[in-house]
């Protein structure tokens, strides 16, 4: 009765949940719509664009991480404790899920037309090719997917499926997870969203697969994210412009 009683209160939404919520959906809702004002700010503060640029995004994702660690910090202990009783299925596994969703985005691509990218990720692109690795590696790979698996699996799939049928979550976090990434001018556009579908199904399928461990999905999420920093490190900025 005491397991089932802790498991409970692990997937119940509380007050960190709200507020993590609320952080994100402002500081993106404000960035949307005020982000010229943000950035006059930022460029009064820091000279270079790029690090001003960098440095509201690492406001914006440690703001929403605290609130972030603080509410799931006993799923996340539990999870890696039950991912470290099969390391070797965690390491295999990864990396394989990672080839799925390069291999499914490819397809959705191919299947929607010539690829578009977003705003968001020309803006990375950008950071990545003016901010140092050991800057930005930190913000990607670390903090990001997990700001990110927190609020679109952890949240939308592990504690609304008490209340929702799971595969309505499953549906509602794919669809917010690559909207979300898409806001800007060009809208939603499905030629823009394609890569993001591909990765929001997987790392929703593997985080359901695993029976809702929010670790798993991170190392999902954070060795894809990696993986796309040193490639476009390793590949020269002419290469990327043209």
């Amino acid at each position: 009765m005491g397991t089932i009683s802790t498991q409970t209160r692990l997937y119940r939404f509380n007050t960190l949940d709200a507020a993590a919520v609320a952080a994100y959906v402002g500081f993106t809702l404000y960035f949307t719509f005020f982000g010229a004002s943000v950035e006059r700010l930022m460029l009064q503060l820091f000279p270079e664009p790029a690090t001003a640029s960098y440095a509201v995004n690492a406001v914006f994702y440690a703001a929403v991480g605290l609130f972030a660690v603080a509410s799931a910090w006993r799923v996340a202990g539990r999870d890696l404790k039950i991912l470290g009783t099969r390391p070797w299925f965690t390491l295999g596994m990864v990396p394989l899920a990672v080839v799925a969703m390069l291999i499914l985005t490819a397809l959705l691509v191919a299947a929607l037309g010539t690829a578009q990218s977003s705003e968001n990720q020309l803006g990375i692109q950008g950071l990545l090719q003016q901010v140092p690795a050991w800057l930005m590696v930190p913000l990607l790979v670390l903090v990001g997917p997990f700001v990110e698996e927190y609020l679109f699996r952890h949240l939308l799939i592990g504690k609304l499926s008490k209340y929702v049928n799971i595969w309505v979550c499953c549906a509602i976090s794919t669809v917010v997870f690559a909207s979300i990434h898409t806001i800007g001018r060009e809208g939603l556009e499905l030629s823009a969203l394609a890569p993001y579908l591909g990765m929001a199904v997987v790392l929703v399928g593997v985080y359901v697969w695993t029976g809702k461990n929010l670790m798993f999905a991170y190392f999902v999420h954070a060795t894809k994210n990696l993986l796309a920093v040193v490639l476009i490190y390793a590949i020269p900025a002419e290469l990327l412009t043209n």
